[in-house]
């Protein structure tokens, strides 16, 4: 009863069950990521995204500035809150790193030099002592604190306000469109002559375009940079756009060609026999007919290029007029790579445009992915 025509096959709910589950799996990360981005550093860094709406418990360290310092009655006194005026409440406080937990809000801690702390669950702290600091740092000690939810458009400032990012972008806008178009107009020939025109050797190269789909590009990288040096290219915008070109290909030709075979054989033979030429047709014919799987694979070449951050590295320059967004995202992030807030606010920033391609071009996405699958008759 499965195969009748009208009658719906018992694995439709499995499958649409798999398709939810695979869209949750992707957007769940992607939420989170967007989440992260307005969270504030200290709470992304002790807590995860799942939790940015309750309150986040963390250990920080608080160097007690000395121009408070002050005498009273034989002592000197330093004061301030720990919250540098934000709302969070101390459930515990300490004076050495090996037990940064000691002490209640409220008691008494003892501090080097005959010195006290008392801290209380507001986060105001008075220090004691009696002798005066001296040099340009005070005292030091460990404060676990209890703050609420803290969200904000900063990270996003310090990602769009810096510098050089500006400049970034337009520079990824040169390498990723024509390293986008460069390959569509050299596949959409050969998928043409792949798929319609008769000569020695076709089925080779079917075969060997296929095989290049698997061989990976890291493998490429250093031989084809060498090459480029040989023949005067060097580092620059046209190196890097050949090594797109290069790359995305096979992919290129594998789906245009797939998708023309499928297109119905009646249209091309009446055109021959009408006196139509092979670039008549593939100009007036085939190109109109198979703007989906064009649009498909510049989605994919598209996004490939704007996100890449290997082949700039290996193909482009390191000045200003030549580095890539994803470059100048790895450099904002500094040299020791822990500023997540700076790195999640950046991707979202990055994403902007591919998403905007994305969901121009998505209505082709599926139909070109599907080329081949049924031939026409």
């Amino acid at each position: 009863m499965d195969n009748i025509v009208g009658v719906k096959s018992r694995l439709t709910w499995a499958v649409n069950i798999s398709v939810f589950l695979l869209v949750v799996l992707w957007t769940i990360p992607t939420f989170g990521l967007l989440v992260s981005s307005f969270r504030d550093a200290d709470q992304l860094v002790n807590s995860g995204w799942w939790s940015s709406l309750s309150s986040s418990e963390q250990n920080i360290v608080i160097r007690a500035g000395l121009a408070t310092q002050a005498e009273q009655d034989g002592n000197f006194v330093l004061s301030g809150n720990v919250f540098d005026g934000a709302e969070g409440m101390v459930i515990a406080f300490g004076t050495t790193s090996r037990a940064p937990t000691a002490y209640s809000p409220g008691e008494t801690g003892e501090m080097p030099k005959g010195a006290t702390l008392t801290v209380s669950e507001t986060g105001d702290y008075l220090i004691t002592a009696p002798q005066a600091y001296e040099g340009s740092r005070g005292p030091r000690f460990f404060v676990t604190t209890v703050e609420a939810p803290k969200f904000t458009a900063d990270n996003y400032d310090t990602v769009v306000n810096s510098e050089g990012i500006g400049r970034a972008f337009l520079n990824t806008f040169t390498v990723t469109i024509p390293a986008t178009i460069i390959p569509i107009l050299i596949a959409a020939f050969a998928a043409y002559a792949l798929a319609w025109m008769e000569f020695p050797g076709r089925a080779l190269l079917i075969a060997a375009i296929v095989g290049l789909l698997v061989v990976p590009l890291q493998l490429s990288l250093i031989p084809l940079l060498k090459l480029h040096n040989t023949l005067g290219i060097g580092k620059g915008y046209l190196g890097i756009w050949l090594a797109h070109t290069g790359f995305g290909l096979p992919l290129a030709i594998y789906l245009l060609r797939n998708y023309m075979v499928g297109l119905p054989r009646e249209i091309i033979e009446s055109a021959k026999v009408d006196g139509a030429t092979d670039f008549e047709i593939f100009r007036k014919i085939i190109l109109p007919l198979s703007f989906p799987a064009l649009a498909s694979f510049a989605i994919f070449q598209f996004l490939w290029t704007w996100n890449d951050l290997l082949v700039a590295k290996v193909f482009l320059g390191t000045g200003d007029d030549e580095k890539v967004m994803t470059g100048q995202i790895v450099e904002l992030l500094g040299s020791r790579g822990g500023n997540w807030e700076i790195l999640t606010a950046a991707a979202f920033v990055s994403m902007a445009v591919p998403l905007i391609v994305f969901f121009a071009m998505q209505k082709y996405l599926v139909r070109g992915l599907l080329a081949g699958s049924v031939k026409g008759g």
